[in-house]
């Protein structure tokens, strides 16, 4: 039995028809029987005391004027679950690392999130790499707009590389922004998702949120700046060099990438890969791995990610025995 005090945010906390309270049961396999601001809960016992620290950890973040959903209480159940079979290391549920901006507050949804966030306050060069729908770009946007409006930077630059134009936009019609728009599009929706639109609207016509694709970036210093680079698993090594020399005093630089979605032409090598092995070991550079159990996007990501990489799996096992 588990019990909270304000009746209020308890039906916050089990959700419009208790559907919050149905994907513990579903998750966990316990059950679980709302009465009043009181929670029963039967089944296995690891299982309730996790369903337990779930609900206690969600009830904590409503109880700071946070709102919750049903991908709140996935993520909850994931980082639970994570720590009771892995022993990760963690402050608990309710104190998950967070990035906070004017619109809404992003709580890490799982082990490896988590350490996401904390590695970008901690270092001023973060690789983020894994499979597509883990939350790589959308933190590294939150975390960039959380910057610009404490005013800890002066800006937020956001580049890709636009492999399928070979770099070349000049013949695209429109100014730099419609030219580039379609390759930074997932870019711009986090930032819609993260500051108002006339801030955002703003921010772009005075520079302050600049948007420009690789090729553009030769021969710039970036000061003062929150630095993205999207889809960087498709940068050659002398691009990715090129990049990362931008770095300049008071920024922060974030990279992200899924090394397995490389849409270089044959015979060019990813600088991804290549750059996160040869900065495995210079102070301030961190490198987080995301992998398929990361996925939050619709489950059935999760389960596409596995499929395709127990078929690369098996096609190397098949070449390394021809």
């Amino acid at each position: 039995m588990v019990g909270f005090e304000d009746n209020r945010l308890a039906s916050d906390l089990y959700g419009q028809y208790d559907q919050h309270l149905a994907l513990i049961e579903q998750r966990l396999g316990i059950e679980a029987t709302a009465r009043g601001n009181y929670v029963s809960l039967r089944g296995d016992r690891d299982a309730c005391a996790t369903a337990a620290e779930v609900l206690e950890g969600l009830y904590q973040r409503l109880l700071r004027g946070e709102d919750i959903g049903p991908g709140d209480v996935d993520g909850a159940i994931r980082v639970a679950t994570a720590v009771s079979e892995q022993q990760a290391v963690l402050p608990g549920l309710s104190s998950l690392a967070q990035i906070g901006t004017r619109k809404k507050t992003v709580t890490a949804r799982t082990v490896t999130q988590d350490r996401y966030l904390r590695a970008l306050n901690e270092n001023d060069l973060v690789f983020a790499a894994g499979p597509a729908g883990t939350g790589k770009t959308y933190l590294a946007v939150a975390y960039a707009a959380s910057l610009l409006e404490k005013g800890m930077v002066d800006r937020i630059i956001l580049s890709r590389p636009a492999v399928e134009a070979g770099e070349r936009l000049g013949f695209l019609p429109g100014d730099m922004r419609e030219k580039v728009d379609p390759y930074l599009r997932p870019l711009y929706d986090a930032l819609y998702d993260m500051m108002p639109t006339d801030r955002v609207e703003r921010g772009v016509q005075n520079r302050v949120i600049e948007i420009a694709p690789l090729a553009f970036m030769r021969g710039r210093t970036l000061s003062n700046a929150a630095v993205i680079l999207d889809e960087a698993q498709n940068c050659t090594t002398m691009q990715m060099k090129m990049f990362l020399t931008r770095l300049g005093e008071g920024s922060k630089m974030i990279i992200t990438g899924d090394p397995s979605q490389v849409d270089l032409p044959p015979g060019q090598k990813s600088g991804l890969r290549e750059a996160i092995d040869l900065l495995a070991s210079v102070e301030g550079v961190a490198h987080i791995a995301f992998m398929e159990q990361d996925v939050v996007r619709n489950a059935l990501v999760q389960r596409i990610v596995r499929a395709y990489e127990k078929a690369e799996a098996a096609q190397g096992a098949r070449r390394g025995g021809a």
